[in-house]
Order: C-alpha cells, then sequence, then structure tokens
C-alpha cells in the first residue's frame, strides 16, 4: 500500500492508478469516508486514459487514526505532502463534501501558488461557510450539528446507518430508488475510521470560514450540486460558491441528493469529463 508521512508524522494512505505521465486527477472525499467513496469516477476516468489518485483524509480510511489536526488547516497540508510526494503538477482536484472544502483550502494555500492545479471541482460542498452565523444568515444552526455529535457520539454505527439509509442519498424521499449496496459501502467506509477524527471532523466542515479561499481561486472551478441536498443546502453553499469564485461554472441538478456522484455517477462523470477536457 501506498503512505506518505507528514511533517507531523502522520501516515497518508493514497491509490495511484494509470499512467504515470498521464494528466493526474486527484478525488477528495468527504466525511466520514474514504478514498473508495470515489470508485466509480476512478475506474470511469482510469479507463479514459487518465492517471487517478485518491486519498484517505488523517483519521480516515487507511491513514492513521492521530489524535490532533482534524482541521482544514492539516487536511489541506496532509495533500500537499501526497502531491509534492508524487510531482504532480497540471492536476485536477475534485472534492465532494468536505473534500470541496479540503479542495479549497489546497488550492488556495498549497496548490495554485505552487504552480501544480489545473483545474477543481466542487461538488456539493461545504465552503463558504455551513454555520449559521450573523454574517452567515442562511448557515445551519449549530443546535443541528450539536445534535449530530450527540447521536454520534451515542451511537456512532446506527447514527451512520440513518445518515446513509435517509438523506446523504436522498433515499428518503418518495419513489427513490434505494441501494443497500451504497449504504452498506457507506457504513462501511464510516465505521472503519476514527471515531475522535470523525467527531472533530464536524466542527471542521460545519464552521471553517472559507470564503477568503474561494475569493483566492483563479483557476476554472466547476461546481456541482444538487438542489434536493438535504446534507448542504445549495442556497448557502454552489450559490455563494459561485458568487465569490473569479472563474467558477456553476451546474445546479434538479432533484439531486447529496451523494449524487454515487446516485447519479453517470451524469456526474460525463459532466466532469467533459469540463476537464474543455
Amino acid at each position: 500500500m501506498s503512505f506518505v508521512t507528514t511533517k507531523d508524522g502522520v501516515n497518508i494512505y493514497f491509490k495511484d492508478w494509470g499512467p504515470q505521465n498521464a494528466q493526474a486527477i486527484v478525488f477528495h472525499h468527504g466525511w466520514p469516508l474514504s478514498a473508495d467513496d470515489w470508485d466509480a469516477q476512478m475506474l470511469f476516468f482510469l479507463e479514459k486514459g487518465f492517471r487517478v489518485i485518491a486519498i484517505d483524509r488523517r483519521g480516515h480510511g487507511r491513514s492513521d487514526q492521530v489524535s490532533d489536526g482534524h482541521d482544514m488547516d492539516h487536511y489541506a497540508a496532509d495533500v500537499s505532502a501526497v502531491v509534492e510526494h508524487l510531482d504532480l503538477n497540471n492536476t485536477v482536484h475534485v472534492g465532494h463534501s468536505t473534500g470541496g472544502g479540503e479542495v479549497a483550502r489546497y488550492v488556495a494555500h498549497y496548490g495554485q501558488p505552487q504552480g501544480r492545479v489545473a483545474k477543481a471541482v466542487l461538488i456539493s460542498a461545504v465552503p463558504p461557510l455551513m454555520v449559521k452565523t450573523a454574517d452567515n444568515p442562511g448557515g445551519t444552526p449549530v443546535d443541528v450539528f450539536d445534535g449530530f455529535r450527540r447521536a454520534f457520539a451515542a451511537n456512532r454505527a446506527q447514527f451512520y446507518l440513518d445518515v446513509a439509509s435517509g438523506p446523504f442519498y436522498g433515499f428518503n424521499r418518495t419513489g427513490a430508488a434505494v441501494s443497500q449496496g451504497i449504504i452498506q459501502n457507506w457504513w462501511r467506509q464510516g465505521m472503519n475510521g476514527s471515531a475522535k477524527a470523525h467527531y472533530e471532523g464536524i466542527k471542521a466542515f460545519s464552521e471553517t470560514d472559507q470564503t477568503e479561499d474561494l475569493k483566492t481561486i483563479t483557476v476554472p472551478t466547476l461546481i456541482m450540486q444538487g438542489d434536493d441536498d438535504q446534507i448542504v443546502p445549495y442556497e448557502n453553499a454552489a450559490i455563494l460558491q459561485d458568487k465569490l469564485l473569479t472563474n467558477g461554472t456553476l451546474n445546479i441538478y434538479p432533484g439531486f441528493p447529496h451523494g449524487m456522484h454515487a446516485t447519479h455517477a453517470d451524469v456526474i462523470n460525463a459532466d466532469l469529463l467533459a469540463f476537464i477536457q474543455s
């Protein structure tokens, strides 16, 4: 297996498939998942001739279950450690949910200043800020995230099953085509990670203000989100991302859920390919 050790001694796991000289696409997973969440995209783009890379965030998947560093700054620094180890250039970074926040922080602070990034993609992403504040009146009240923490601490396994079976993929909607395989795969990935990392990750994805990250990014950036996203409301995410980015392209998908890259992989993959090749 492939690991990179960060400056603070954390072993970060990554997958690296495909021709070493091909353009690389780096995938950044959501909370509380792992690189495995990108199987449908990695196989698709591998077949198209790309080099595909996916990283397990610290405390997630096969990366070290360390006690500290469960915040956007460390997430982005860990990505940079992998990118620099592999010496990637002209790279496309694709992030889902919390992974979208990771992409924004990485591109703004590392990838773009180093000239390593060609394009970025934010899918159902958390920036600029999820929690409701005086300056972010459209955000989600902190009481909601406190509820997540209580349910998580009381019974993480059941909480993960409830999230995957319900709002994450829109399987709680009338007439939804429920996939037990997708639900079980989400649960498997979540339970494979660190409870401490995931608990502290709730604060990271909900309370990190990434307004300045988005303003800093100048590379072409595709924004993708469903208008039935029950986890990250698109009015306070994709719509604001489009306003803050200087070179953004906004795609809103009617009826698509938060985890649309899994439930509607054929549509998302085709649009990703068109953007990367444009």
